[in-house]
């Protein structure tokens, strides 16, 4: 079939598996001119099939030639109708790892469920045997908890007072004002259930509970923090309450592992294009201005330039893992720079439909937005006809 893209709002409901596959070339190709990175070889990616996650995998695999499985919830293709841009991303993953002669399975169902927890157990048990690195970069709406049964939905508001500020419709290019109105507490509880620390805690427990774990073991969460300008929507909103719930989450795993040497941090990422971001309000406009600022200081990355320099520069280094004051690892630290920020924040107030195209990134942002679901991807054939039905070449299970 002829794939193009079909888009409502902040989803694209289509994914093209040829640009989906280059996409992944591309960062395995990037990954591999870094040269090697001296890291695990036994890593579980929990949220592997976009975004850090899948960058993450391939970064164990392409740079320190790691064995990995891994954890997502995907649509399938049927005939006539694509998978999702995960499911192609995963397939092309695993057929040029198994390729590259190293080991890569995976799982596809709902991570916080009991039922994929013991699949996953299971499968390291008689594959691997341990894990030296957990990856936890899940990101999803909603939660089913796997103890009690309630269904819990996140909510992207702010706390306290309605927030008001501009955004854009990244589609139209169009700039406005938008006015949230604020969180209750049963909001923020919920958002804190789906995207705060608790699962991740529940992973570790039941693989060490296991015996899954390896002397020395790490495992790693994905946050974020951001601007003054995005502050009141995020950070100091229901995400970021879910987020500090994280954050605080990684102290009690780490106590938990004391008995495995094992080490739990958290990184701090940098803002970028994915489906979760260009949902939430404000965020768009601001990143359309950072890749602005940041290409013309030539320090702009994408999600596999982040998560290869974290490993590289960061985790395994064979020195201490350098924190902030709270514990974090800082990868944001070139968004954060003080001359980034002072000139994000300059042209935030120039920003207008008439100016936005001149002085933000909003082709880039608009790029990176396809890019996700394969289209606009250089060097594929969008004309040819392609074969939606790719199958993951390493699946273990199809939920």
């Amino acid at each position: 079939m002829i794939i193009a893209p079909r888009i409502r709002g902040f989803i694209c409901v289509t994914s093209h598996p040829k640009g989906c596959e280059q996409n992944i070339v591309n960062q395995i190709n990037y990954v591999k001119s870094k040269g090697a990175v001296d890291g695990p070889k036994r890593v579980l990616v929990i949220g592997s099939s976009t975004g850090f996650g899948l960058a993450s995998r391939i970064t164990a695999a392409f740079g320190g030639d790691a064995a990995t499985v891994g954890v997502y919830f995907e649509k399938p293709p049927a005939p006539g109708k694509t998978a999702s841009a995960g499911w192609y991303n995963t397939a092309a993953f695993e057929a040029k790892a198994h390729e590259a002669g190293l080991y890569a399975k995976s799982i596809n169902g709902d991570a916080f469920s009991d039922d994929i927890k013991k699949q996953v157990i299971d499968l390291i048990k008689s594959d691997l045997g341990q894990v030296d690195l957990v990856i936890y970069s899940l990101a999803s709406p909603r939660r089913t908890h796997p103890k009690t049964g309630v269904i819990y939905n996140s909510v992207l508001k702010p706390i306290g007072q309605v927030f008001t500020n501009k955004t854009v419709d990244f589609h139209t290019g169009l700039v406005s004002d938008i006015s949230i109105q604020p969180a209750n507490e049963e909001e923020i509880e919920n958002t804190v259930a789906v995207m705060g620390g608790e699962d991740w805690k529940f992973w570790i427990e039941e693989l060490k509970a296991a015996g899954l774990l390896a002397e020395g073991a790490t495992t790693v969460a994905y946050s974020y923090i951001g601007p003054e300008v995005t502050e009141a929507v995020y950070r100091n909103g229901t995400i970021g309450r879910a987020k500090d719930d994280l954050e605080a989450t990684a102290f009690v795993i780490k106590d938990k592992l004391k008995d495995l040497d094992g080490k739990a941090f958290v990184s701090v990422n940098k803002g970028l294009v994915t489906q979760s971001s260009s949902a939430i309000p404000v965020i768009p406009l601001y990143i359309s201005l950072l890749y602005k600022i940041m290409k013309e200081k030539g320090i702009h990355e994408g999600c596999i330039e982040q998560i290869q320099r974290l490993f590289q520069e960061r985790l395994f280094t064979g020195a201490e893992v350098p924190t902030d004051e709270k514990g974090r690892i800082r990868i944001d630290d070139l968004e954060m720079r003080a001359d980034v920020q002072a000139q994000v924040a300059k042209l935030w107030k120039e920003s207008t439909t008439e100016s936005l195209p001149e002085i933000g990134d909003l082709a880039g942002y608009k790029n990176d937005f396809l890019n996700l679901f394969g289209f606009e991807v250089a060097g594929v054939d969008y004309d040819a006809d392609v074969n939606e039905m790719v199958e993951i070449p390493g699946l273990v299970n199809n939920a």
